[in-house]
């Protein structure tokens, strides 16, 4: 159920999450944190939208054990916007998006999936990774759970395994009540890890941004690369 130091982790990244935040999940892995959620949200019957730009070992535990089951996956253009309207059935029960997505960095329109998602009675989830709560605090976009590889920039020094779960007060409840009967937890040497990490996260951000920029822009002028 948690420590003064794990607790001490939860507060933070609450105040990172931003206002819509009403509490904080630690896991071993972001793997371990979107399973935990998608065993949370849904049940045999069920069908869940999943960008198809996810991190490869989510769609792995869709494709398996989600599948296996009894859920039914389906897999949209991360680009798709509104549109997604017309990929929803009635027994449509969550969307799982990434902002930016895995690899390929397409960011998708949070705001009218989360829209048409929450109209027909559905959950939206975010892998806000790559993006961290910095660049977008995506439960002001409608999302309503957050995920976070907490491995790359919350730990920050290549230490660590680390997942997170963040979600409003409509997804709490259920979010919670599977880390407890799943027994979903992180080691107290990680979370003290994770709580150094995140002290120097703004720091260590703006100076990934930075070099991304001066990298890109180098190899825009060489003539030996097609594209950037």
């Amino acid at each position: 159920h948690g420590t003064p130091t794990s607790r001490a982790l939860q507060e933070a990244l609450m105040a990172l999450e931003g206002p819509q935040c009403a509490g904080v999940g630690l896991a071993p892995s972001v793997l371990s944190a979107s399973s935990t959620t998608l065993l949370a949200v849904l049940k045999a019957g069920d069908h869940v939208l999943v960008c198809d730009n996810v991190y490869r070992p989510s769609r792995n535990f869709c494709n398996g054990m989600l599948a296996r089951y009894g859920v039914e996956i389906g897999y949209f253009d991360p680009l798709i916007g509104g549109r997604i309207a017309d990929l929803f059935k009635p027994n449509t029960r969550a969307v799982l998006v990434e902002a930016p997505g895995s690899q390929s960095l397409e960011m998708p329109d949070v705001p009218a999936i989360a829209a048409v998602a929450h109209a027909r009675g559905a959950l939206v989830i975010d892998d806000n990774t790559w993006a961290t709560p910095l660049y977008h605090r995506s439960l002001d976009q409608g999302v309503d759970i957050s995920l976070q590889a907490a491995t790359k920039y919350i730990g920050g020094h290549s230490d660590i395994m680390f997942g997170t779960i963040s979600a409003n007060a409509k997804a709490w409840p259920v979010v919670a009540e599977a880390i407890r009967l799943l027994g979903v937890c992180a080691g107290p040497d990680d979370v003290f890890l994770a709580l150094r990490g995140l002290r120097t996260l703004a720091v260590r951000l703006t100076r990934h941004h930075q070099s991304g920029l001066e990298l890109a822009r180098w190899l825009a002028t060489r003539p030996e690369v097609l594209k950037v």
